[in-house]
C-alpha cells in the first residue's frame, strides 16, 4: 500500500493534462463564440439591411420616374387616368421612404441621403407635379405644358443625382460591413487553427505521455505474465510505473501464489477422480450387465415363465369345468381361487412386460394422425362399450410425431378406465378433445363417472397402486403407470385436473410440430387484427356490436355438453 502511495497517479496525471488541454479549449472556445457572434451580426446586415436597402433605393427611383412620366403624359393628353402611376408612384415612394428610415438605422450618412431626396421630391411636387395637373384641369394640356421647361427637367434631374448619391451611400455601408464580414471570418478561422494546435499538441503529448507511463510499464507486466502462464509459477512478478500498475503486479503476483497452491491441490484432486472414475466405470460395466440380466429375466418371463403358468391355468380351468359339483363346497371354493390366480399372474407379467418394453422396444418416431388412432381405439373398446352402454366421443384431433402404437395403447388406457370407473345407473359418457396451449398439445380425456378424490391425483400414477380392491374394479392396477411413461417418452406430461365439475379429467401433453405453432400464431394474429376492425367499427356505429359483417344480428350456438370438441370434429356414438 506504501508503494501504491507513492507519487503521481494514472489517473492524475492524465487529468491534470487533459484539465489544461480543457482550460485552453475553453478559453479559445468563448473567443471563437464571441467572433462568430459578430461575424453573424455583419453578416445579417449584409442580408437583411444593406442588401435590401440598394434594392429599394432603387425602387424609390423608379417610383420618381413614374411619377414624372405621368405628369408629363396628363400635360399631353390631359386624361386623368395618365395620373394614376403618379398617384400610385407617391405612395410606393412613401412606403420605401419609410422602410428605407427603418433599415438604416445604423446608418445616419443614409438617412442623410434619403432626407436629402425626400425633400427635393416635395419641393419638385409642389413647384411643378401639382401646379401642372391644376394647370391642365384648369386650362387645358397646352397651358400645362407651357409649365414644363428646362428649369423643371434640371430640377428632376437633381433629384436623380440625389437618389444616386443614396445609393452610393448604400453601397459604401455595404460594402464596409461585407468588410467586416471578412474580418471576423479571418479571425474565426485563425481561432479555429490555433485550437487544432492545442488538440495535435495535446495529443502528441498524451501519447508520449502514455507510453513512457503507461505501455511501457504494461509490456514489461504483460511479459511477466506470460511467462506465469507458460507455466513457471514460481516465477515472481515485479511492477513499475504509477501506482497503480504496482498494486496491480503485486494483486496478480498474490494470484500467481494462490494459483500455484489451488494446482498441487488440482493434481491432488486429479488423482482422486481418476480413482472415482475407474470405479464408476465398473459401476457402468456391472450396471451393463444388470441390464442384459434383466432383458434375459424378460424374455423368460415372456416365455419360459408364460408356457407352465398357462399349463397350470389351463388344468385348473379343466377341473373347475369337470369337477364342479362333483366335490364339496371348499374344493369348488380352492378351485376358483386357483385358476383366479394363475389368470391374475398372467395378467401381471403381460403388463410388467408392455411396461418394460416402453421406449426400449421402439420403431421410432413418424407423424401420426391422432384422429385415425381415434378411430382404432374406438374399435379396441367397442365390446366394453358397448356392454357398459357407454358413449364415446372425440373432437378434432392433431397431427403429432410419435409411435403410433403406443399412442393408441395411451388413449385405449385412458377410455377404458373412463367406461371401467362408471357410476351405476349412469349411461357413461367419454370425451376426448385436444386444443394448443404454448407450444403443446393438451389432450383432455373427460367421463362422467365416479370421479377422484385430490388427495389420490399423483398416486393414481404409480404402478400397482389402486384406491378400489379388485372385487369392485377389476385390473392389475398398471394400466395409468403405461399411461404416464408412455406421454413422458414423447416429452410430455400428465395429471389429473382437479377443478373437474363432474367425473374425471386427465389431461396430458404432447409436443406441437412446428407448422401447427406457426398457424396458430397466423390465427391469433388475424383474430387481433378482426377485433380491432370490429372496435374501430363499433365506435363509429355501436349498433355494430354483436352483428356480422352483413348488418345481420349474430347468435351463438350453445357449447354441448358432451358433443364435438373445440374444433367440431368426429363423433362415434356406441350403445
Amino acid at each position: 500500500m506504501k508503494a501504491y502511495q507513492q507519487g503521481w497517479t494514472l489517473r492524475r496525471r492524465v487529468a491534470a493534462l487533459l484539465g489544461v488541454v480543457v482550460v485552453l479549449l475553453l478559453g479559445l472556445a468563448g473567443a471563437e463564440a464571441a467572433v462568430a457572434a459578430q461575424n453573424r451580426q455583419n453578416i445579417d446586415a449584409v442580408l437583411l439591411k444593406t442588401g435590401p436597402l440598394r434594392v429599394q433605393a432603387q425602387e424609390l427611383m423608379s417610383a420618381l420616374l413614374d411619377q414624372e412620366t405621368s405628369v408629363r403624359g396628363y400635360a399631353v393628353n390631359g386624361d386623368r387616368t395618365d395620373l394614376e402611376p403618379y398617384q400610385e408612384g407617391v405612395k410606393r415612394e412613401q412606403s420605401l421612404a419609410a422602410s428605407i428610415r427603418d433599415l438604416s438605422a445604423d446608418y445616419p450618412d443614409v438617412r442623410r441621403s434619403l432626407d436629402v431626396v425626400e425633400q427635393e421630391t416635395a419641393q419638385w411636387r409642389s413647384q411643378v407635379a401639382e401646379p401642372v395637373i391644376t394647370t391642365v384641369e384648369r386650362d387645358g394640356p397646352a397651358a400645362g405644358q407651357a409649365l414644363i421647361t428646362d428649369a423643371t427637367r434640371q430640377q428632376f434631374d437633381g433629384i436623380r443625382s440625389s437618389v444616386n448619391t443614396l445609393q452610393d451611400e448604400i453601397l459604401t455601408v455595404r460594402q464596409e460591413t461585407a468588410d467586416r464580414v471578412n474580418a471576423t471570418s479571418n479571425t474565426l478561422v485563425v481561432l479555429l487553427i490555433i485550437a487544432a494546435l492545442v488538440v495535435t499538441t495535446a495529443g502528441v503529448v498524451m501519447l508520449l505521455s502514455l507510453d513512457r507511463i503507461l505501455i511501457r510499464p504494461l509490456a514489461a507486466l504483460v511479459g511477466q505474465v506470460r511467462e506465469v502462464a507458460d507455466g513457471d509459477y514460481r516465477h515472481r512478478i515485479e511492477g513499475s510505473g504509477p501506482p497503480e500498475f504496482r498494486r496491480l503486479a503485486e494483486d496478480i503476483d498474490q494470484m500467481r501464489m494462490k494459483i500455484a497452491r489451488e494446482l498441487d491441490e488440482v493434481r491432488e484432486a486429479r488423482e482422486r477422480i481418476e480413482w472415482v472414475n475407474s470405479q464408476l466405470q465398473k459401476q457402468a460395466e456391472e450396471l451393463t450387465r444388470s441390464n442384459r440380466d434383466l432383458e434375459q429375466f424378460a424374455y423368460v418371463a415372456s416365455h419360459d415363465l408364460q408356457e407352465p403358468l398357462r399349463k397350470v391355468a389351463s388344468f385348473c380351468q379343466l377341473l373347475q369345468r369337470r369337477y364342479a359339483g362333483q366335490l364339496d363346497e371348499r374344493a369348488d371354493q380352492y378351485i376358483a381361487f386357483a385358476v383366479d390366480g394363475a389368470q391374475r399372474m398372467q395378467r401381471l407379467i403381460n403388463d410388467l412386460l408392455a411396461f418394460s418394453r416402453i421406449g426400449r422396444l421402439t420403431t421410432g418416431f413418424t407423424e401420426v394422425d391422432l384422429n385415425k388412432v381415434m378411430g382404432d381405439v374406438a374399435g379396441q373398446t367397442e365390446a366394453a362399450v358397448q356392454y357398459a352402454d357407454a358413449e364415446l366421443t372425440w373432437g378434432e384431433m392433431p397431427t403429432i410425431r410419435g409411435e403410433e402404437p403406443l399412442l393408441t395403447n395411451l388413449l385405449v388406457n385412458l377410455v377404458s378406465n373412463s367406461v371401467k370407473f362408471r357410476r351405476p345407473d349412469v349411461p357413461p359418457k367419454v370425451h376426448v378433445s385436444a386444443r394448443l396451449v404454448d407450444g403443446e398439445w393438451e389432450i383432455s380425456c373427460r367421463d362422467n363417472g365416479i370421479g377422484i378424490e385430490p388427495e389420490f391425483a399423483d398416486k393414481i400414477f404409480v404402478i400397482f397402486q389402486r384406491l378400489h380392491s379388485k372385487d369392485a374394479y377389476p385390473g392389475t392396477g398398471i394400466g395409468l403407470a403405461i399411461v404416464k411413461k408412455i406421454v413422458e417418452y414423447h416429452g410430455g406430461r400428465v395429471w389429473v385436473d382437479t377443478d373437474a365439475d363432474e367425473g374425471t379429467t386427465i389431461r396430458f401433453t404432447l409436443p406441437a410440430l412446428e407448422a401447427d405453432i406457426e398457424a396458430a400464431k397466423a390465427a391469433e394474429a388475424a383474430e387481433v387484427a378482426e377485433a380491432g376492425e370490429q372496435a374501430e367499427a363499433a365506435e363509429g356505429d355501436p349498433a355494430a356490436v354483436g352483428r356480422q359483417p352483413d348488418g345481420e344480428a349474430r347468435e351463438e350456438p350453445p357449447a354441448e355438453a358432451d358433443g364435438h370438441g373445440t374444433n367440431g370434429g368426429m363423433k362415434e356414438t356406441v350403445g
